[in-house]
């Protein structure tokens, strides 16, 4: 990020909590997101990772809590692709747009083909794309409105290691570009190689917020951590640091 990318706060959470009835399935979770920024958001299942996307996106209103953004300027792209199968990869675009109210359709589709690599395949009926260029239509539909934050939700749970490479190297010219984007993942290493900093949820609850080595240097202060032991992966650090906060 920019010098400028990190003192300038493009989204903020304030005390965001969603309850369904007696049970709260997120508390409290606050954050700030600067231009640009890439937050991943991990955590066990059952975490709140997909009911806190929810609440930014829009689709859950939040219990108490504020978000600081109107849900127009943020992007929506949930797990399952939310496109047309029987339309072609242009069509699906045109008629999203439409339903943005952008004032050139025609316009807007052909940035957005050239945005994503998609210009080739046009006029393909969405059913016939590949998992990875799906996904990418999908991340496509999120764009449409121009949004200042991006939220994808296990974006690359169905794609193999290329497509995940491509998809993430996709994501990367997008935060270049300015958009922030806040990611969940079961995948915590996609986390640590792709995300500025890490929101650790557990039950609902904040359990971290920070940098990926930062989470590694919290493990290591943990008292019950093998002195003796190795330095851990991210991936041990991260499960060591559940364990010991009893998820």
């Amino acid at each position: 990020m920019s010098a400028a990318a990190q003192t300038t706060t493009g989204l903020a959470v304030f005390d965001l909590t969603r309850r369904f009835g007696s049970r709260t399935a997120v508390r409290e979770v606050s954050f700030t997101l600067a231009p640009g920024e890439r937050l991943a958001v991990i955590g066990p299942n059952g975490a709140g990772k997909t009911t806190l996307l929810s609440m930014l996106a829009g689709v859950l209103e939040p219990s108490a809590g504020r978000i600081s953004l109107p849900a127009e300027r943020i992007g929506w792209v949930p797990q399952q692709p939310a496109i047309y199968s029987k339309l072609s990869v242009a069509e699906n675009l045109r008629l999203f747009a439409r339903l943005e109210k952008r004032p050139d359709p025609d316009a807007v589709v052909a940035a957005m083909l050239a945005q994503t690599g998609l210009a080739d395949r046009a006029e393909e009926q969405t059913s016939r794309l590949s998992g990875g260029n799906r996904q990418r239509l999908n991340i496509a539909v999120g764009l449409l409105g121009e949004p200042a934050v991006l939220l994808l939700d296990e974006p690359s749970s169905s794609l193999d290691p290329r497509q995940r490479e491509r998809l993430w190297e996709f994501v990367a010219v997008l935060a270049d570009r300015g958009t922030s984007v806040v990611y969940s993942t079961h995948n915590v290493l996609e986390a640590e190689r792709y995300g500025d900093r890490v929101l650790v949820l557990g039950d609902g609850e904040q359990l971290f917020l920070g940098t990926p080595t930062e989470l590694e240097q919290t493990v290591e202060r943990i008292p019950e951590a093998d002195a003796a032991a190795p330095a851990p992966d991210f991936e041990a650090a991260f499960v060591h640091f559940l364990h010991a906060r009893g998820h």
